[in-house]
């Protein structure tokens, strides 16, 4: 059973906002006292917390469906309903969120740091917060905004000062159980590690960490051997200590080529060429180890290398190498005087974003997507005609129904609000007291508005005109011509 995890997939559903409430308050002497609904409770979040307890992704792995709770329905005499509880979420340090797509979204560094996962949704408005000087007692109340729902990956990268890179069966995961109090699997066999080791070291006043990554082999940098899963343990680490297997029995490998063949798969992964290297020449306890690493030190120390001949076994040289890997770790920790704070990616709105978009279809239908319209939709009671007008108004004053003409639509065309499912479809027909029933049906490009002073012929039944009765009583006023009210300037 694993015991470590280290990249899972979360799925989060924050909770539904609680619906409004209708209600007029009453009391003696006073049945219609105006309306009093209360508004509905926001839906719990969601939200991700770095803490020092937890050192592993194993429990989303067993549950990643996670769910906060709904808020609770608003009430009269303008009771508010209940907020939904938020879901708090311990993750370890150095948990990187990704979407579905891949994208980093937040880098979460730094015991204490919140990302919110998913955001639960608004609670819909009571009558009482609909009320204004126009419409003082509103016959419906908003739903509640359903909570957001998300897809993440998580995954994992080691917050470590120094990492152990190497061949497997290097030595080390008994390189880092001699150096500190790590205790991890050890045995006679390749990749006995399988995931990375964490220890604390302490070199006089100096306290860093070290972490043991898994055996690396040729072709790690493109997957192999899990390759990418060992690597990336090692983006985080400070400088980087190559160990070496001296003693090798493998005929076609040595400590130079070994070398080679982990430089070659860091650079390929990418983003480590600056970190400091320090060599650790291991085994020398072994006859054959000793003269092997006598044998290829010079070589090492030519290319501007550290080189230190060990014994994680014997602990012969262990201390030597602790302290080089404190004075790497005090330069570094100087010129990064700045602490490692947590990276959470915004993408904010272009200016010139309308909110929505209008699609004419091939079909004469249209199709129209944003995240106003489609939120108003969703807090929308359809069985609800006064609810169902407030919506029509929402729309037409953000520009939609503009927008719909420009595309050609005509009344009675079907208007489709959403995406998928949850689309809401509809036959729309235009706002009146925006005059946009004048334009439908009309042919594109005029406006029966515009034309009506310069085609006084064609609109001749429309002039108002006195009937009989209305011209017995002219003599009440000082007109020329008594069938047409307008007066003549010169009886004036």
């Amino acid at each position: 059973m694993a015991t470590f995890v280290d990249r899972v997939t979360l799925h989060a559903s924050a909770g539904k906002g609680g619906d409004g409430c209708v209600s007029v308050h009453r009391e003696k002497f006073k049945p219609l006292g105006g309306p009093d609904g209360g508004n509905g409770g926001r839906g719990g979040d969601i939200v991700l917390v770095v803490d020092p307890d937890v050192t592993t992704l194993l429990d989303f792995h067993h549950s990643p469906h996670r769910k906060s709770t709904d808020g609770k329905k608003g009430a009269g005499d303008f009771c508010n309903g209940p907020e939904g509880q938020d879901l708090i979420l311990s993750v370890p340090n150095g948990t990187v969120v990704k979407d579905v797509n891949g994208n980093t979204i937040a880098d979460l560094v730094g015991f204490g740091t919140r990302f919110m996962a998913a955001q639960g949704g608004k609670g819909g408005l009571g009558n009482a917060g609909l009320a204004n000087s126009k419409r003082r007692a509103p016959g419906f109340a908003l739903l509640g905004e359903p909570g957001e729902g998300r897809t993440l990956f998580l995954e994992l990268k080691s917050v470590a000062d120094i990492g152990l890179v190497g061949y497997p069966s290097a030595g080390k995961s008994s390189l880092i159980a001699a150096i500190s109090a790590a205790r991890p699997k050890i045995a006679d066999y390749p990749f006995t590690t399988l995931v990375p080791n964490l220890g604390v070291v302490q070199a006089g006043d100096t306290r860093f960490t070290a972490a043991d990554v898994p055996g690396l082999i040729p072709g790690a940098s493109q997957g192999k051997g899990l390759g990418h899963e060992f690597l990336r343990h090692v983006e985080r680490c400070a400088a980087l200590v190559h160990v070496l297997d001296c003693a090798t029995l493998e005929t076609d490998r040595d400590p130079v080529k070994d070398f080679d063949v982990i430089e070659e798969e860091l650079k390929e992964y990418g983003g480590l060429a600056d970190r400091p290297r320090i060599i650790a020449l291991n085994k020398i306890d072994l006859p054959d180890g000793k003269a092997m690493a006598d044998m290829v030190q010079k070589t090492l120390e030519d290319r501007g290398f550290l080189v230190f001949q060990v014994s994680a076994a014997s602990r012969e040289g262990v201390q030597e190498l602790i302290y080089a890997m404190a004075q790497i770790i005090q330069k570094v920790r100087k010129v990064q005087k700045e602490a490692q704070v947590a990276r959470i990616v915004l993408r904010p709105i272009a200016v010139d974003d309308a909110g929505f978009e209008v699609i004419a279809n091939k079909d004469g239908t249209f199709n129209i997507t944003g995240d106003k319209p489609e939120r108003w939709v969703k807090q929308t009671e359809f069985a609800n005609a006064e609810a169902i007008g407030y919506l029509a108004d929402r729309l037409a004053s953000y520009g939609i129904e503009k927008e719909l003409f420009k595309q050609g639509a005509k009344s009675g065309d079907e208007v489709r609000i959403g995406s998928g499912d949850e689309a809401v479809i509809f036959d729309w027909e235009p706002s009146i007291e925006a005059g946009a029933e004048l334009l439908a049906g009309g042919p594109r490009g005029e406006d029966l508005r515009l034309s009506t002073p310069w085609r006084m012929d064609l609109l001749e039944d429309d002039i108002d005109q006195l009937s009989d009765d209305e011209i017995e009583m002219q003599w009440e006023y000082n007109v020329a011509n008594p069938r047409n009210p307008r007066v003549d300037e010169d009886v004036r």
